[in-house]
């Protein structure tokens, strides 16, 4: 009988595992598992195999096709969790319209991500080296030196000499810098007349952001010593959105609004303290530069909530901001040194009259068409003082048009979609998309704030359709937050077809962007808001009568519900029905076009032409 072994105290066999013998005739026998759990695991042989017979992969790699098997679902390897396309996305949802401007914001606030991101890690990677300097040095010394603090360090032979104490010859190769390339900054300018989204954009994406955001309005700015605010205030938001985090608040993002209001004013004497001073005093500050911030007390600080939130459903993650844990200054002369070489600024402004200042330039030489191009289209511009009203339609970029050969030698890589491709907007003609840094500096800026911002990106006049899409497909449209609105007090509220396509109309002849929207809806519904809550009112219905300013909102009682369907039914099929019948009465008049020859083609002019094909 086999015992068991025992060296020094520590027993090698056991229950559960017993060594086998081999006997005379009969094969040894296998080792029995260790546990249960073990019989769940592949054997030697399946790991082996380079079939994959019977796995849910294949052994061969097709780059064009998705990736199959378990790692089909991941994300390819060092891909980061946001893209320009995720925060195009999520200004998508948003912001209707205006894809160009978001492409430029999304590439602007990713690329300052990623410059964080980076700096982080070059921080955490000389911050390790120096560690393992330091531990080096300490395991290199007397070990007289680690037992007794007080002993000096060893000095060594070479130390003794004078000689070797001597500068070494300079080396060419010292001079080469091989550190890492330093990642600059752009900022951008945002232009584009009022009610477009430029402010909405820079708040949306202050939803998203893992770093702290503020805007500050250019209007008050003044020069130093004078009254107003001087431009280091800016500066002075960005800190107190950060808690006072100084590290955190290097890396952030400033919007500056209306930047258009501190264009240089031709004053006869005296100083433009409002305009070109505060253009000198933003040079170093947009550039990179040292802010000393003097924090003052609050006399109610809020205790349930730092100064900015921000949401968990951000396609950063679930990781926001948070401050290292500094607070709000407990002393009210406390002084914070801030450097903003890595802080990005964007500049929005509604630049009133800049569209004259490129159409003159471009008038200047031959065109070619017989034809001024500011005449044409100043009405896409939106502004006052031309010659077209504010609610004239803007001009599409057709193919083949004047517009499109502007486009085309100002922006190589521009392609203008035909507006009769169906479930695409056309393109449309906006002055700002032309604009060079010469007609910045002929509006009143400085040539050395203009070379600071190097991105620029023109948001274009609303239509009407997209005011039908601003008002319906948003997150936190118009409609829905009426709607909300009124079912806190138990009210349903709806609006048929008509009504939003008239809704629509009347803001876009107003003149003033989406903002003209919540006029209109504030002026229809203003009577059924005062009237509704409390009563026995459970419906309210707006048709296109009511849009029309030609009768009250329809109220219904409980348990008049279908009635209340049958209502928006009946008007909702007279709409689709004149739909149809525009519809056809469009190809139709198509149809007599092709049989009688291409009516572009037979056009004497451009003018003509470009009324036909808008027509």
């Amino acid at each position: 009988m086999l015992r068991p072994l025992q060296r020094r105290g520590l027993a090698v066999a056991c229950s559960t595992t017993r060594l086998a013998v081999s006997q005379p005739g009969r094969p040894p026998q296998a080792r029995r598992p260790l546990s249960s759990a073990s019989n769940s695991f592949p054997t030697a042989s399946q790991f082996n195999r380079s079939d994959f017979t019977g796995q849910p992969f294949t052994g061969s790699y097709e780059p064009g096709m998705p990736t199959s098997g378990p790692l089909g679902s991941t994300p390819a390897f060092g891909a980061p969790r946001i893209t320009p396309k995720v925060l195009k996305q999520y200004l998508d949802q948003f912001v209707v319209g205006q894809d160009r401007a978001k492409k430029v914001l999304s590439v602007a606030v990713y690329n300052h991500y990623q410059r964080v991101q980076e700096l982080q890690r070059r921080e955490e990677e000389a911050a390790e080296i120096l560690a393992k300097q330091e531990r080096r040095d300490a395991l290199e010394s007397h070990p007289l030196e680690a037992e007794f603090p007080g002993q000096q360090r060893t000095v060594g032979p070479s130390a003794s000499n004078p000689k070797s104490r001597q500068a070494a010859p300079l080396d060419p190769t010292d001079t080469v810098d091989a550190s890492a390339p330093q990642l600059d900054k752009s900022n951008i300018l945002l232009l584009g007349p009022s009610g477009v989204g430029k402010t909405l954009m820079a708040k949306t994406l202050a939803r998203v952001l893992s770093v702290p955001f503020s805007i500050s309005d250019c209007t008050p700015f003044t020069q130093a010593g004078y009254i107003g605010e001087d431009a280091e205030v800016c500066v002075h938001r960005l800190l107190a959105a950060a808690d006072y985090d100084v590290e955190q608040a290097e890396r952030g993002i400033i919007v500056l609004d209306e930047m258009d209001k501190i264009a240089a004013a031709k004053v006869s004497h005296g100083k433009d303290v409002g305009g070109e001073g505060v253009q000198q005093a933003l040079l170093k500050i947009i550039e990179g530069t040292t802010v000393q911030v003097q924090a003052k007390s609050e006399k109610n600080p809020r205790a349930t909530s730092p100064p900015n939130s921000y949401p968990s459903n951000s396609p950063l993650g679930n990781a926001s901001f948070q401050s290292s844990g500094q607070g709000h200054p407990s002393q009210k002369g406390e002084v914070y040194n801030v450097r903003t070489d890595n802080i990005l600024f964007i500049c929005s402004g509604a630049f009133v009259g800049l569209h004259k200042v490129v159409m003159d330039r471009i008038s200047r030489g031959s065109i070619g068409f017989g034809q001024p191009v500011r005449s044409a289209t100043s009405s896409s511009t939106g502004r006052p003082g031309s010659s077209d009203t504010l609610h004239t339609e803007p001009l599409p970029i057709l193919p083949g048009s004047e517009e499109e050969a502007l486009y085309k030698k100002h922006l190589p890589f521009f392609t203008s979609a035909s507006p009769a491709t169906p479930g695409s907007e056309p393109t449309y003609f906006n002055a700002l998309d032309l604009l060079t840094p010469s007609d910045l500096q002929s509006y009143g800026f400085i040539p050395e704030l203009i070379g600071r911002i190097p991105v620029t990106a023109a948001l274009s006049t609303l239509t009407q359709p997209l005011l039908l899409r601003i008002l319906t497909e948003p997150r936190n449209s118009l409609i829905a937050q009426y709607t909300t609105l009124l079912s806190l007090s138990g009210i349903e509220l709806r609006f048929t077809t008509p009504a939003l396509h008239k809704v629509a109309a009347n803001a876009f002849k107003m003149g003033t962007g989406a903002r003209a929207l919540r006029t209109e809806m504030e002026t229809i519904l203003s009577d059924a808001m005062f009237e509704t809550p409390g009563s026995s009112i459970k419906f309210v219905l707006v048709t296109q009568a009511v849009a029309e300013r030609q009768e009250k909102p329809i109220y219904l009682a409980r348990g008049q519900g279908g009635r209340f369907h049958a209502m928006i039914s009946t008007e909702e099929s007279q709409w689709e029905e004149k739909a149809r019948r525009d519809k056809k009465g469009q190809e139709r008049k198509k149809g007599k076009g092709q049989n009688g020859g291409d009516a572009s083609q037979n056009a004497s002019s451009f003018q003509e032409y470009r009324k036909r094909a808008v027509g």
